[in-house]
């Protein structure tokens, strides 16, 4: 934890608990370190799906070149919150009321995942026309893919146009009725979760196929998403994705292919380390001779541990005091998994994770909650209390 985000967790009083924390400064510090690293003709993105609060979306400005957005509701969100900052409208299953939104909006980038969604763009003959990038589901993952943790192509999935649906939208993109479409290039988010060696060896691969595609078609592309997908190590919060030696791997990149830009869109490695989740020990007990230590909260404002399978990196925060008539449980030198307040099993923030001693009444500060934490959580089950939130400038 930053020293500002542990005083101020340790000083919040027991009514704001559980509680967010989010360091503008530090994330501030990452964006600018990140975009130095970045060769001049990479263009940096967020995905606002991360993490939408508007405190971020606006430390963030002076850093990136944009924000990506996934829905109707994002769009009108981060369109309100940094007014001037260009968009990239991205994802399947775009509604008629979202593209009518995006016309309205301005959208600078248009990621089109099909046929059919290329069809309902040209049908609005927008004014003045529409940058398009299409999104292709690229055969070229191979066993690179194979262990990631979140594979979005390479394989069958909902995500972009199948390859041999690509010639028919080139096809379509030559003829009158969709003259208002101008291709700047192709889009391909395959994974989440590589490090930069192995992301660099896919944009390559990426991007050399885009080349060899454009060139068949007699093409002039001058532009290649090639996603996110920076690795976010929860096991070793210490440990961080190489943004120098990514930004160096997409330099000689485009050295190879001058007149190209590139653009990625990251989230998750953006702000993930910024983010903090509170909270108090309310209980701790045994159960079949386990012990277990139950926290205000849990996975309703935390999901992360529970869609990814880990468990979230924590600090403990001893509270001393103790004023209660009867004993204060505790576990020391052992092995204890943190869950919730929700009545199911699958609420565990931490499982079976060693501490040196973890009391009742103790707060336990779970850190790398800057992203996909509290806007991706089930909040309404069982109607508890929602956090607080707290933003360190």
């Amino acid at each position: 934890m930053t020293p500002t985000a542990l005083e101020r967790a340790a000083a919040l009083p027991v009514d704001a608990l559980p509680a967010y924390l989010y360091d503008l400064s530090a994330l501030r510090a990452h964006a600018a370190a990140i975009r130095a690293a970045l060769p001049a003709r990479v263009e940096f993105h967020y995905a606002a799906k991360a993490n939408p609060d508007p405190a971020l979306l606006t430390a963030l400005r002076e850093y990136v070149d944009g924000y990506e957005v996934s829905s109707g509701g994002e769009l009108a969100h981060v369109r309100a919150t940094v007014p001037d900052a260009p968009l990239a409208f991205g994802g399947p299953g775009k509604t008629d009321q979202e593209l009518t939104a995006a016309l309205a909006a301005g959208v600078h980038r248009w990621h089109v995942e099909s046929v059919a969604e290329l069809h309902r763009l040209a049908a609005r003959r927008p004014a003045g026309g529409l940058d398009i990038l299409l999104r292709v589901n690229l055969p070229v993952a191979g066993r690179a893919l194979d262990a990631v943790p979140l594979a979005m192509g390479g394989r069958p999935t909902p995500f972009g146009l199948d390859p041999a649906d690509l010639d028919e939208c080139l096809r379509l993109l030559a003829t009158e009725p969709f003259t208002g479409l101008r291709l700047r290039g192709f889009h391909a988010h395959l994974a989440s979760g590589l490090d930069a060696l192995a992301l660099v060896a896919l944009a390559e691969r990426i991007v050399d196929w885009a080349a060899r595609k454009a060139a068949g078609h007699g093409l002039a592309i001058d532009e290649v998403n090639i996603g996110g997908g920076m690795a976010v190590d929860y096991t070793d919060p210490a440990a961080r994705f190489d943004w120098t030696g990514y930004g160096a791997g997409l330099a000689r990149l485009l050295d190879r292919h001058p007149g190209l830009r590139l653009r990625i869109e990251p989230g998750r490695a953006v702000t993930a380390y910024c983010g903090w989740y509170a909270t108090e020990v309310l209980e701790v007990k045994r159960s079949h001779g386990e012990p277990f230590a139950v926290v205000r909260g849990g996975t309703h404002h935390l999901r992360t541990p529970a869609t990814r399978g880990h468990s979230q990196p924590f600090t403990v925060l001893p509270v001393a005091d103790w004023q209660q008539p009867w004993p204060r449980g505790e576990v020391a030198g052992e092995r204890v998994s943190l869950c919730g307040q929700l009545c199911t099993p699958k609420d565990a923030l931490a499982q079976r994770v060693p501490v040196d001693r973890l009391r009742t009444g103790d707060r336990v500060v779970f850190g790398m909650a800057g992203a996909y934490a509290w806007n991706i959580s089930h909040h309404d089950f069982l109607m508890h209390r929602q956090p607080t939130f707290h933003l360190i400038p």
